[in-house]
């Protein structure tokens, strides 16, 4: 089968990459597959595009930023040359620039988004009205994806819902190397300091910097986390201070490592400047975008998400496979793990709590956590299920030929 996969951008993103994963997987499983986009790749997406290259997925993407004519034109010479059997197109926009062309293949159109589109944004909701039709299937990454279209957009004969899926094992991995890092603490006194510098309390958020991901509350609560931390070193027991000639046992220090791609730049400075007001930027490290994701959450021992509104968060799945504790918003993108070891959702709003759940965490082991049905491996072959559904309903005859295309 041909697969092409639509976004509007290729970009260091949750549902950009799960449908380089998606893919990949295809791709692995004997099928030709492309990603095309109507934004060209930013440039956090070239470690990406060269694993994409490696598997043999053809990454279809702009060179410049066009027009919304110009978009068009792109998206329908690339659909026309790829002659795919199905499009899933992926998000609000991709969806509505392909089912506006003059085209056969059928059309899949897969909502990530973790608010209503079209409640927020009318020209969305007359867009989506006139070609809700032309989508031959809806796909929800949660069930409330697919009641607020049909409460807002009308019921769609063929609705699914598939929650994204993550590489459980590459996550896996992080933790048996996090176990190898955290040394214990060195016999020898000369070496005490740098054995707890590599024992330090590391808390992680890995997003964007924009007011919708929180970082703020972060280091609202990370300074309450300091307080708490330098509490408990001022009422150390008598029965600590009267054995001097034992090894020190030192409480490590906490630290934050943010990071993340800077889609506003007016919060990122809001962040830096927060921390430089508190005056505990010795224990913060802000970054942009990282790709190691997986040696991040191996090398870190909290987890923070205080994300304002998320469908089913790639980052959050990510955090759940590699055991690592979690501290995050209570949401419903997030109440699937209320129930799970190590995970506490808490109002992140309220820096007293997010704080105090933060630095419990610090103390609280990593762990297993049951993922079925949330793997990669399924979420592709759910996808692949869809894609020879809706393609066996409509007929091949439907779907654009490459001869005719040659001709062009």
């Amino acid at each position: 089968m041909r697969i092409l996969q639509l976004v509007l951008a290729p970009r260091l993103s949750g549902a950009e990459m799960l449908v380089k994963g998606i893919a990949i997987g295809h791709r692995r499983g004997g099928h030709t597959v492309g990603i095309a986009s109507l934004l060209p790749a930013e440039d956090d997406f070239a470690d990406a595009a060269r694993e994409l290259a490696a598997q043999q997925v053809a990454c279809l993407f702009p060179s410049k930023r066009n027009d919304r004519f110009a978009r068009l034109v792109f998206l329908y010479r690339t659909i026309r040359h790829f002659a795919p059997d199905i499009v899933f197109a992926h998000t609000t926009i991709p969806a509505l620039y392909v089912r506006a062309l003059p085209l056969s293949v059928p059309i899949v159109f897969v909502m990530h988004s973790g608010m209503n589109d079209f409640t927020e944004n009318r020209r969305l909701w007359w867009a989506e009205r006139l070609l809700a039709r032309r989508a031959r299937a809806l796909i929800g990454v949660t069930q409330r994806n697919v009641d607020q279209y049909a409460a807002t957009i009308g019921s769609h004969g063929e609705s699914f819902v598939v929650p994204n899926g993550v590489d459980v094992e590459r996550f896996r991995i992080g933790r048996t190397r996090n176990d190898a890092e955290n040394v214990a603490y060195a016999d020898d006194a000369e070496d005490f300091e740098n054995a707890e510098a590599r024992r330090m309390k590391r808390i992680v958020q890995i997003g964007r910097y924009m007011p919708e991901k929180g970082q703020l509350d972060t280091v609202r609560a990370f300074y309450e986390v300091l307080n708490v931390t330098e509490a408990l070193k001022l009422n150390r027991g008598p029965s600590e201070r009267s054995q001097p000639q034992q090894r020190p046992q030192r409480r490590p220090e906490p630290f934050l490592h943010l990071c993340g791609v800077i889609e506003d730049r007016g919060y990122h400075a809001r962040v830096v400047s927060l921390v430089e007001t508190l005056g505990i930027a010795a224990n913060v490290r802000i970054e942009g975008p990282r790709t190691d994701v997986p040696d991040l959450l191996a090398q870190a021992d909290v987890f923070a998400m205080p994300s304002r509104f998320e469908a089913h968060s790639i980052g959050f799945l990510e955090a759940l496979a590699s055991g690592i504790p979690i501290v995050a918003n209570a949401i419903g993108g997030f109440a699937f793990a209320r129930g799970y070891p190590s995970v506490c959702l808490v109002d992140t709003e309220d820096a007293g709590r997010f704080g105090r759940a933060l630095a419990d965490a610090l103390e609280q082991p990593r762990c297993a956590r049951p993922l079925d049905g949330l793997t990669l491996e399924e979420t592709a072959g759910r996808y692949l299920e869809i894609a020879r559904r809706v393609v066996t309903g409509c007929g091949r005859a439907n779907a654009p030929r490459r001869e005719a295309a040659s001709r062009r």
